[in-house]
């Protein structure tokens, strides 16, 4: 066993998978529960099925974890790296619905339509704020230029 300091954090592959993790939890979560306070759907066109709003979740997801691994290469990232994830995760969900009627076989305008929906209404801010949220846990998770806390009587000599 050695006394080797280890780095605080961890490496950005996992980083990226802790913060998608947390993103896909907050952003399900954050949409279920509003929905249910403000007693209204997500998708507020009728007929379209589960599809939209599933496939628009998965591309959604996968910008959001895209993005954040890119922001993640720098040494040592910003928390500004949360700002381009949380219009990824946007901008996929928006293409993901519109693209999901699309795959669904439904018609083009209502897909368009559950898309603008979904842009504009509180479905958009929920979407943001768990993507800001678990891109700066995802910017924090990762190693920093910064020591391990170190107390006053902690000496090396010891």
């Amino acid at each position: 066993m050695t006394d080797a300091p280890r780095p605080a954090g961890v490496t950005p592959p996992v980083a990226v998978v802790f913060a998608t993790v947390t993103y896909v939890a907050l952003a399900i979560g954050g949409l279920g529960v509003t929905g249910l306070l403000l007693d209204a759907d997500v998708i507020p066109v009728t007929g379209l099925g589960a599809i939209p709003g599933v496939v628009g979740m998965l591309s959604s997801t996968a910008g959001f974890a895209g993005v954040l691994l890119w922001g993640l290469r720098a040494r040592p990232p910003g928390y500004l790296t949360a700002v381009p994830c949380l219009f990824a995760a946007y901008v996929g969900e928006v293409v993901g619905i519109v693209v999901g009627a699309a795959l669904a076989g439904l018609d083009p305008a209502r897909g368009a339509a559950a898309a603008g929906s979904v842009a504009l209404g509180w479905p958009a801010v929920v979407i943001v704020l768990a993507a800001l949220t678990a891109g700066l846990l995802g910017v924090a998770l990762v190693p920093s230029r910064g020591a391990r806390p170190h107390w006053s009587w902690e000496g090396d000599d010891e």
